[in-house]
């Protein structure tokens, strides 16, 4: 039987065979897509190039136009007594005005109108087929919350810089109040009922 010499440290033909083959199990295909997957992680590793950028302004703008709301409050006088508390004394009451404007707004006034009755000069409040007289005036100044001083003497009304309630410029949005100061002239001879009349308060801004 022929045999074949081995030099020292050779393995039989058929135990390298077998030794290779455990060595790889997977085989040549293996080995090329694990070579695939190196060189992938290798170029997403590199450092990429930064895009160039160019930059422009954005100019942002907005405007604020002056604008103003104004509510009241009620001038009640209550009940006009002309047979005997009011024979000779004028009825007084206070009414307000509120505003408020924006910051910055100028030329500010408040105008009252005469109301629904009005006639000869004279603010009427309509009532049972009669009217009762009155008027209105301005407060003593144009200071926010400035009492009413009676008997009043500067009337209310509609023209500006000349009846109208002169205010100072808007230091900010807050609202501000002025009273309004009525007064019912003494001894009306006046039917009973219920007087009532309607007068619009303006903002000029």
């Amino acid at each position: 039987m022929w045999t074949h010499a081995l030099f020292p440290g050779q393995l039989p033909r058929s135990v390298a065979r077998a030794a290779r083959r455990r060595r790889d199990p997977r085989g040549p295909r293996w080995s090329a897509i694990a070579l695939t997957i190196a060189v992938a992680l290798m170029i997403a590793a590199m450092p990429k190039a930064r895009a160039a950028t160019a930059t422009a302004n954005l100019v942002v703008t907005a405007s604020v136009a002056a604008k103003c709301t104004i509510t009241t409050s009620p001038l009640d006088f209550g009940a006009y007594d002309p047979v005997v508390a009011n024979a000779t004394t004028a009825q007084n009451a206070t009414g307000s005005v509120t505003v408020a404007c924006t910051k910055g707004s100028t030329g500010l006034s408040i105008g009252i109108g005469n109301g629904n009755n009005f006639s000869g000069g004279t603010r009427r409040m309509a009532g049972g087929g009669d009217f009762l007289t009155y008027a209105i005036f301005r407060p003593p100044d144009n200071t926010p919350g400035t009492a009413c001083a009676f008997p009043g003497t500067l009337a209310w009304g509609t023209t500006i810089g000349t009846d109208t309630l002169a205010l100072t410029n808007a230091a900010s949005k807050s609202p501000r109040t002025y009273n309004v100061c009525g007064t019912i002239p003494a001894g009306q001879d006046v039917t009973v009922a219920t007087y009532g009349d309607t007068v619009v308060a303006t903002i000029n801004f």
